[in-house]
């Protein structure tokens, strides 16, 4: 690496690090997109930002999904990264960190507990408790949090009843997802982090052994049943499968709920169209997910050489997959930067792409619109409350602190 690339290293380095990326990224990474497509930090991870880079990377198998690997090249950093590194090794394996063939099987018996028409099926139980949550935010008066009020528990609600927790015990398992999605936030030591699994894990196990006495319409009692030729999960498999889908299912969901609101209320125009003509509400959701994409990036790790974006990425290199710059390039997307609701062609990469897309993704477009369609038929003259929103400092997440709105 030359002085003068080194030094273009630091500087997008230093910038990545400041309160500023954090409320708005997209000048970065739009710099990143124009100066280094492969981007290498001071501490040697990898950033692809071009969408036809992060689409070919999502799709390739030689960038890696595997656990062990994962945590391996994890390992050989420092800090953060070497943490994240001890605490993955303790994760079981499951489908989104496993790679063919272990991938194509336990994607294939997953899927068929967690499917299409399952999630479809679901749609009055969104709708029944998106209501109730609006009907007490509009009894606390005439302004609310979309948030703490709406996004959050309507997603971690939906998420408990479609798994199968009794909604006593929903509370505290929310609280230990929550703790291991945010552990910086919660100032947990990597050994309370370790602590908090055990605890997850040993709750989800009693679950499951009750279901297995007393099975019900959920889906740990779909994954017990579940079979393919023969084939079925086994013990920890299935414990694993409800474990990932409790602690990474409802985050990116609840950012997408606010994303969605924020974006049409600074686009009057948009936000009138829609309202107009509703049935744009689907493609609404499209051209939110990738202006405004709740997951920011994905990690990979180069399991053979990759030629790719101009360079070359080594065996064992930690690559960061830049969802939300993709997303943005305007070699892609024409006028990236206008939020357009009937924008055709919108393929974002926002779930991904390859063997890897994200199988929740139909259940986080249906609770999204059903939380903002809702949202549009009860306050048609919703508005926002603040004249600046405050972004989580989360460089793989987008999503508000709070959205103070007014009806």
């Amino acid at each position: 690496m030359s002085d003068s690339t080194a030094t273009a290293a630091d500087a997008i380095a230093e910038a990545m690090a400041t309160p500023a990326f954090s409320q708005d990224p997209y000048p970065l990474y739009a710099r990143l997109r124009e100066e280094q497509p492969l981007y290498r930090s001071p501490q040697g991870v990898a950033h692809l930002s071009r969408y036809a880079d992060v689409d070919a990377a999502l799709r390739d198998l030689r960038l890696s999904n595997d656990r062990d690997r994962l945590a391996n090249s994890l390992s050989g950093g420092q800090g953060a990264g070497e943490t994240l590194g001890r605490l993955m090794r303790k994760l079981g394996r499951v489908m989104t960190n496993t790679d063919p063939p272990d991938h194509a099987r336990l994607r294939k018996l997953v899927n068929k507990a967690f499917s299409a028409s399952r999630v479809r099926d679901f749609r009055p139980a969104i709708q029944a408790i998106a209501d109730e949550l609006l009907d007490a935010a509009q009894a606390a008066g005439p302004s609310f949090d979309v948030v703490s009020a709406l996004a959050y528990p309507l997603t971690t609600t939906v998420l408990c009843e479609l798994i199968g927790l009794p909604r006593a015990e929903q509370a505290q398992a929310i609280e230990w997802a929550w703790l291991l999605e945010n552990p910086g936030s919660a100032g947990l030591s990597v050994e309370q982090i370790e602590g908090v699994i055990d605890e997850l894990y040993g709750y989800l196990r009693r679950l499951i052994a009750k279901r297995r006495d007393e099975p019900a319409d959920d889906f740990i009692s779909a994954l017990l049943n579940v079979e393919e030729g023969g084939d079925r999960l086994s013990e920890d498999e299935l414990l694993n499968a409800c474990f990932v889908l409790l602690t990474s299912g409802y985050e990116s969901t609840m950012n997408l709920i606010g994303n969605a609101v924020l974006a049409l209320l600074n686009h009057p125009g948009q936000l009138a169209l829609l309202q107009a003509q509703p049935a744009l509400l689907p493609k609404a959701i499209e051209e939110v997910l990738r202006y405004e994409s709740p997951s920011l990036l994905v990690i990979r790790a180069a399991a053979a050489p990759v030629e790719i974006a101009g360079g070359r990425l080594e065996e064992g290199e930690l690559v960061y997959l830049l969802l939300g710059s993709a997303n943005r390039d305007p070699a892609r997307f024409p006028d990236p930067d206008r939020f357009d609701i009937t924008r055709g062609d919108n393929k974002h990469v926002s779930f991904g792409a390859g063997i890897h897309f994200c199988l929740g993704a139909p259940l986080a477009r249906l609770e999204a619109e059903v939380a903002f369609g809702t949202l549009l038929r009860r306050f048609p003259h919703l508005r926002l409350e603040t004249d600046a929103v405050e972004w989580r400092t989360n460089r793989a997440l987008r999503g508000l602190v709070s959205l103070p709105v007014a009806y």
